[in-house]
């Protein structure tokens, strides 16, 4: 009997409006006499987990009667809820709570939040001179909302053993199977003056994908996911997106307030506090606040969720945690933080439920702690983190495993041994990178086999690389293209040596590259986690016929640090010839037969950068950066000498600096600051040809209405500034609210000039700038006047693609030039 006493049991069930069969989101469920609740999400429904001694249930809600209601000892049961509206009968006059116009002054409510602003330097923990305490971090993910049908598909006949691993306490209404678990225990220390905070992560373990998904970029892309929320800053960052806190300094002009009842929280007396969006469709959260009832106005417990309004991609629902305890008599510090998010297509539709559980424990408040801690990068791992045993996690998990939990470590590792599964995910791969896996090396990318322009023609190329399989310390790389109208072979052949323990694929690198090449590049062209011969941007507008031949010699040392700050240091070898419509013809001489058949290119360069706190997802060509508040800083200096051989002396000098910034509820922009200098005598293929497209697709960093080759300059700034409303204007039109559509805005100017000394109309002995067939310019420089191009547009549409309109404002008199165009990209996004 007693052990039966002892049984979770699991409660769920869905609380309507008794009037108008609505679901009330944001109910209080709590099992009397005990310390457990939740609420309901956004559909009304909720789940709660309770010991087999419990026997009845409440729900509460703001303008509702409460409801008591007895439940079955020791059985897990389903418990659905009318409530009936709140009545208020004065003189005859029926009032309903809510009707009348909210206000913010002599409002008891917004008087309570206004204290509980003006005590937040004292109750947030950074007001501690110093703590220290021990994290532990469960995050997990597992499909949610999957039918009978799906375990039936002829495809899954072999993988029916993962059904066995069903888990029906963690989502109300519905059964999930776990598919990943990661577990981090780490000690985290924090100083206040100089601020300084340190993690030590002692024992790190995790679902694998080896082989198929990046872990380390995995786990930057939880991190970057489920943030940490602290209700106490102003901005908070969730699901890439900033949302204002319910206790921002602002946060009155945003939020409602409403007082609903008192409530005891592990034996404080706190005032419950419901709040929600003025505006429902703004980033904002909604839910229930517990306020200690004294003059300390410290916020005990909060309930957040979103608003089911708000312009969110691929969330269904949200349910956020968090429970604050005084540490020592000396401040209100977090010690339960859970994040649960249920991601879909549609509503009902199979989705991923995703949890983030942490919990904090052996605080240590106001201890001096040697300052040696605290130097190096924030985030350290121990060496043998990722090998403690089952015995060590048993021991110092905060919480034990559920039955589930723990088999989702043993369910995956016998998936990955299914032959079907490596297939599935073979293919995968091969759409997703375009790298098909063949044990020691791999083939691709395939969508450059292909691809089409007019002076090259149809092109066709095949290659690939070897796998870590092969060798973590080294890996091969090579292609093999053919032009069918230049009738050219181009070839690519290079090896990268890790001077790490690690792959060329794990942060931080340390290599050694070498590479030869013979290969074609459209002057101006730069483009962002695209292939130049990619299939899809074999179809551009315009002209484009330039084209410059390389054959490239090239050893690059790259270096990067845990704090990602890193250093290359590359020698570069170039004999470069002009293709196309392009010739290399001296300004002394009038003749094409005298033009110039190639240069030598002999350069040695540096390149310093630094992207603090940077996180990324490390594809199979390039990392795809995960956005954040930091700055990423770059500078390179290049030489070009004789000495080495070049036929130039010169030094090239670039500075870039990129930020996001997040101006709270408006989105946010993207910036770009950019300048650059050559000192010496150059000609216009080694001025900086600044970035063009004339593609079809947008290019966040290129101008997208300017020609290949149409400016260069030996000194110039540019400005590049980006952006996204998230539907902050949308939300509010009736017409485009249910479409979920977001404004962008972009505004892109570049300023720079060319000197006397490498200007062909004034100086001799450089090359003529380009003309074309009747002795019209096509390449300019940039003296009198800026280049600026400026754009709006719309993203989110279904969700993946963004549109621009894009209009020229200078330089409208050149030649074979677009005022006007229409762009478009992918973008995923929250």
């Amino acid at each position: 009997m007693c052990a039966q006493n002892n049984v979770d049991i699991v409660i769920k069930g869905t609380v309507v409006d008794a009037e108008t069969k609505e679901p009330i989101p944001f109910a209080g469920v709590e099992l009397i006499n005990t310390n457990t609740w939740t609420t309901t999400n956004v559909d009304g429904q909720y789940s709660i987990v309770a010991k087999g001694t419990a026997n009845k249930i409440r729900f509460t809600c703001l303008s509702y009667n409460p409801v008591i209601k007895s439940i079955v000892q020791g059985k897990s049961q389903i418990v659905n809820v009318r409530l009936k509206p709140t009545v208020v009968s004065i003189d005859e006059v029926v009032v309903k709570p809510g009707r009348k116009r909210y206000k913010n002054k002599r409002n008891p409510a917004v008087e309570l939040i206004e204290n509980v602003i003006d005590n937040k330097s004292k109750n947030r923990k950074e007001g501690l001179d110093y703590y220290q305490y021990e994290k532990y971090e469960k995050i997990q993910f597992a499909l949610s909302h999957f039918s009978e049908k799906l375990k039936q598909r002829k495809s899954l006949r072999k993988f029916q053993f993962v059904f066995d691993n069903v888990d029906s306490t963690k989502l109300a209404g519905s059964k999930i199977l776990p598919v990943y678990l990661k577990e981090t225990l780490s000690d985290f220390y924090y100083r206040k003056s100089p601020k300084s905070t340190k993690e030590i992560i002692k024992a790190n373990k995790m679902v694998s994908f080896e082989g198929y998904i990046d872990n380390q970029g995995m786990t930057e892309s939880l991190k970057y996911l489920y943030q940490d929320i602290n209700i106490y800053d102003n901005d908070i960052s969730f699901l890439t997106n900033k949302f204002l806190s319910p206790i921002a300094n602002s946060a009155p002009g945003f939020y409602k307030y409403y007082i609903q009842d008192t409530s005891m929280v592990k034996g404080n007396k706190c005032v419950k506090l419901f709040f929600s969006p003025r505006n429902k469709t703004d980033m904002l959260f909604q839910g229930f606040m517990y306020i200690k009832l004294d003059s300390s106005y410290v916020v005990k417990r909060i309930e957040m969720s979103v608003n089911k309004d708000i312009n969110l991609n691929w969330v269904k629902d949200v349910n956020i945690i968090q429970e604050f305890d005084q540490i020592q008599d000396k401040g209100w510090l977090l010690t339960t933080d859970e994040i649960s998010i249920d991601f879909g297509i549609s509503k009902n539709g199979m989705g991923i439920f995703g949890q983030r559980t942490v919990s904090y424990k052996d605080y240590k408040v106001n201890e001096v702690v040697n300052d040696n801690i605290y130097k190096g990068v924030n985030i350290v791992q121990n060496k043998d983190a990722d090998e403690k045993n089952a015995t060590f996690w048993d021991v110092h998990r905060h919480q034990p495993l559920s039955k589930t939990e723990k088999g989702v470590y043993t369910v995956i590792d016998s998936v990955k041994k299914v032959p079907a599964f490596r297939r599935t995910m073979n293919i995968m791969m091969l759409l997703i990178s375009g790298y098909r896996d063949f044990g020691y090396f791999e083939i691709g990318p395939v969508n450059t086999f292909y691809s089409y322009n007019p002076i090259e023609g149809v092109r066709l190329r095949f290659g690939g690389r070897t796998t870590p399989k092969f060798s973590k310390k080294i890996n091969f790389e090579s292609y093999l293209a053919y032009g069918y109208t230049d009738k050219n072979y181009k070839y690519y052949l290079g090896t990268t040596y890790s001077l790490t323990d690690k792959t060329i694929y794990n942060f931080p690198v340390k290599s050694i590259k070498l590479s030869i090449q013979d290969e074609t590049k459209i002057p101006g062209q730069e483009l962002q986690f695209v292939q130049e011969d990619n299939i899809l941007l074999s179809i551009k507008r315009g002209e484009n016929n330039k084209l410059l031949y390389n054959k490239t010699f090239k050893i690059e040392h790259l270096n990067e640090f845990d704090n990602h700050f890193s250093y290359a240091l590359s020698y570069n070898y170039t004999r470069q010839s002009p293709g196309g419509s392009l010739f290399f013809n001296p300004v002394n001489y009038n003749s094409a037969v005298d033009n110039i058949p190639y240069i030598n290119i002999s350069e040695v360069s540096a390149t310093l950068r630094y992207a603090p706190h940077e996180q990324f997802y490390q594809g199979k060509l390039y990392r795809t950066p995960i956005p954040n508040k930091y700055p990423i800083l770059q500078l390179q200096y290049t030489i070009g000498s004789k000495f080495l051989h070049n036929d130039y002396n010169y030094h090239n000098l670039r500075l870039s600096l990129s930020k996001r910034f997040y101006p709270s509820v408006l989105g946010y922009t993207d910036v770009i600051l950019e300048a650059g200098k050559i000192f010496g005598k150059v000609p216009y293929p080694l001025l900086t040809i600044h970035r063009a497209n004339q593609t079809y697709s947008y290019q966040i960093a290129s101008y997208n209405l300017m020609n290949f080759l149409e400016f260069v300059s030996d000194q110039y700034v540019s400005l590049n500034v980006d952006h996204c409303f998230n539907g902050f204007i949308f939300n509010k039109v009736p017409l485009f609210k249910k479409l979920k559509l977001r404004e962008v805005a972009t505004c892109k100017m570049l300023y720079g000039s060319v000197n006397n000394s490498n200007n062909p109309n004034i100086q001799t002995g450089l090359f003529k700038l380009p003309v074309d067939e009747d002795g019209t310019p096509t390449t300019y420089t940039l003296e009198k006047k800026p280049y600026i191009e400026a754009s709006v547009g719309v993203s989110n549409i279904f969700k993946f693609f963004r549109v621009d309109v894009v209009k020229r404002l200078s330089y409208l008199e050149h030649s074979d030039v677009a005022s006007i165009g229409i762009r478009a990209r992918f973008k995923f996004d929250f």
